[in-house]
């Protein structure tokens, strides 16, 4: 399994002291936060995509080229890239540059985004969201595996004998996660490509990330990419960590209560029952996390939040520290006993070329029988 931490890049105002961080100041920390993940031995970072206040990730590759630049290791990913608003074609040059610039250590996560006014600013209608992400990505995908491609659809003008570059890297395309929390479409997509699927649960109960999961799953099955067990699949989580449970709880209630996305809502403590918060000791975020596997399966990629709400960058960098010394390689032990032998890794670029080489199946690759939500290859 790969472990990580994942950013939305909100400027929130810490309520314990006043302070609210400038644009300058949080883009040097997520920068800060990227290296400290790798050097305590995580496994990926993923920054999302915003085009609106109260966040500053505007421009994803430019931070993740930036972050590849000063790091060795660390697998950097998105959370998510705005597939419905940005241009197929754009994405495709961008990540394709990232890719090869980070010699493969990268991948993406798409997604339609949560914040309606975004459309109109890029001149596309919200209501078209689901088609516009399945439309957009038919593209998306078809310009990373065709040389020359001629396509016509209803959101963009035709593209005739285009070839985007840089073409991928060693012929290996970037691996692909559909993200979603609701849209059972979305699940069906990343199906139907044998891509990976990753629910950014952090809002939801487990009844509802295990319903989306196995639609995922049966799908994948469906379209011949493999055993359902065998699918690709991602968790959220977000935690906030203290030696004495109390004492999380005492420190992270007035972050809770003013965020933006929890204040006047549930308590702390009905989210932490209902959603995979988890606030407390190191050891009460292992079993948590640990009870994941109950509802999804053996899966392959947890990734947590852990610098919203206005915390002090001084206190995100001592949570990482506890993620990365007690508590991840706690779970990389637990989550190994008893996983069965077909269930695939974790996906890289090396694998990928890999089983290239080998003759054998990409990872992700076009379905068969499409359904009719699914835009044929043209």
């Amino acid at each position: 399994m790969q472990f990580g931490i994942f950013t939305v890049t909100d400027i929130t105002r810490d309520p314990t002291t006043g302070k609210t961080p400038t644009e300058y100041e949080r883009q040097k920390n997520i920068v800060e936060m990227a290296k400290h993940a790798e050097e305590v031995g995580l496994d990926v970072f993923a920054v999302g995509q915003h085009h609106n206040p109260p966040f500053i990730a505007s421009s994803p590759t430019t931070t993740l080229a930036y972050i590849a630049a000063q790091t060795e290791k660390i697998l950097l990913s998105t959370s998510t890239t705005l597939i419905t608003t940005t241009d197929p074609v754009r994405i495709a040059e961008d990540y394709g540059t990232l890719q090869h610039l980070t010699d493969g250590r990268m991948d993406l996560m798409l997604g339609r985004g949560n914040t309606g006014p975004v459309y109109p600013w890029f001149g596309k209608d919200i209501r078209q969201g689901v088609n516009l992400a399945i439309e957009n990505y038919n593209l998306l995908y078809r310009l990373w595996h065709e040389e020359r491609v001629n396509w016509e659809g209803h959101f963009r003008t035709p593209l005739n004998g285009f070839t985007v570059t840089p073409q991928p890297l060693d012929d290996v395309a970037p691996f692909v996660w559909h993200g979603s929390i609701r849209t059972p479409e979305i699940a069906e997509q990343a199906a139907y490509y044998g891509d990976g699927f990753f629910h950014n649960n952090i809002f939801w109960n487990k009844e509802h990330t295990e319903q989306m999961i196995n639609l995922y799953r049966e799908r994948y099955e469906h379209y011949g990419h493999g055993k359902a067990e065998e699918a690709y699949v991602g968790l959220g989580g977000q935690v906030f960590m203290n030696k004495n449970s109390q004492d999380a709880v005492r420190k992270f209630r007035p972050y809770f209560d003013n965020a933006p996305v929890y204040g006047g809502g549930p308590s702390l403590e009905e989210f932490t029952e209902q959603t995979p918060l988890t606030v407390g000791s190191p050891q009460q975020v292992i079993e948590k996390t640990l009870s994941f596997r109950e509802y999804a399966g053996d899966y392959q990629r947890q990734l947590f939040l852990m610098d919203h709400a206005g915390l002090p960058q001084k206190e995100v960098l001592k949570q990482l520290d506890m993620l990365g010394e007690e508590v991840v390689p706690v779970l990389r032990e637990e989550f190994a006993k008893n996983r069965p032998a077909n269930v695939p890794d974790a996906p890289t670029h090396q694998l990928m070329v890999e089983r290239a080489r080998a003759g054998k199946a990409p990872i992700a690759g076009g379905g068969h029988d499409a359904p009719a939500n699914q835009p044929s290859k043209n």
